[in-house]
């Protein structure tokens, strides 16, 4: 059985090659770090995976030591995290990664399983590039994966950083993702969504 430090190297390279995505991916539970490995790899991805926002921080070379592999062949397009992690939860990594120079129009896509519309709102605000909920599904893999190789990314959005109160139920997300489930469905009338909010925030 593989041990958090084999993870965290631990990189897959029959599915690398010129013209795939290389992911990396953040969570702190071992079955949810091969679920969406498995999902990844299924799409076509050179996957890392590493257990805590830290290790996340150090293989990219942003924790103010020298990265593990080596600074300057860190080529990472897409990093996934998780939301709810100890030491470091993946809104504070998505901070630290929009604050770097060099990784910050990297796409950074949230999970969780937690459906919190503030969570929501703050790590689109911060700039991650979607919040996808647990369990994610294949086709929210395809479908941001996708959207990067087609060269949108961070640079084919327009997201403006503050957000009014009646924007709330309004999912703040390029057309691209429209088909992506969120906990506000346009569709539905505002009090379910008002419930929900209050619902979430209950459950924190």
């Amino acid at each position: 059985m593989a041990s958090a430090g084999d993870l965290f190297t631990h990189g897959l390279p029959e599915v690398g090659g010129a013209g795939k995505l290389h992911v990396l991916a953040v969570d702190d539970s071992h079955v949810d770090r091969k679920v969406i490995e498995r999902l990844l790899k299924i799409s076509s991805c050179k996957v890392t995976v590493v257990e805590s926002g830290s290790r996340a921080l150090q293989y990219l070379g942003l924790d103010g030591e020298k990265s593990s592999i080596g600074f300057d062949s860190v080529d990472v397009n897409l990093i996934m995290t998780d939301y709810s992690m100890p030491g470091m939860t993946g809104y504070e990594l998505l901070k630290k990664i929009k604050e770097s120079s060099v990784f910050r129009e990297v796409p950074v896509v949230v999970m969780s399983s937690e459906n919190i519309l503030t969570r929501i709102d703050s790590c689109l605000e911060e700039g991650a590039e979607e919040f996808l909920l647990k369990p994610v599904k294949l086709s929210d893999v395809k479908r941001v994966t996708d959207f990067i190789m087609r060269g949108e990314g961070m640079k084919g959005v327009k997201r403006s950083k503050k957000r009014s109160r009646s924007d709330d139920c309004i999912p703040s997300l390029s057309t691209a993702f429209a088909s992506v489930s969120h906990p506000c469905d346009l569709s539905s009338p505002p009090s379910p969504c008002v419930s929900q909010s209050k619902k979430s925030r209950l459950s924190i």
